[in-house]
């Protein structure tokens, strides 16, 4: 995925953790949370996530970053 702005990868990675375990989800499944909701919000302009819910789910699951976009 080419990266546009990096600002914001690091807390958007805390927030894929934070959710995933908040939300009861497997240590490995919030490790790939937090890495699909840094490498996505690094795909868009700011620090401010621009990506759903479902987008990072299917991301961390092995879809395409462009698939939703």
């Amino acid at each position: 995925m080419p990266i546009f702005d990096r600002v914001g990868g690091g807390d958007a990675f805390a927030a894929g953790l934070i959710h995933g375990l908040l939300n009861d989800q497997t240590m490995q499944t919030c490790i790939d949370l937090a890495a699909a909701h840094g490498a996505l919000v690094m795909s868009t302009a700011g620090d401010n996530s621009m990506s759903s819910k479902e987008e990072v789910y299917a991301y961390a699951g092995g879809a395409g970053a462009a698939a939703n976009r």
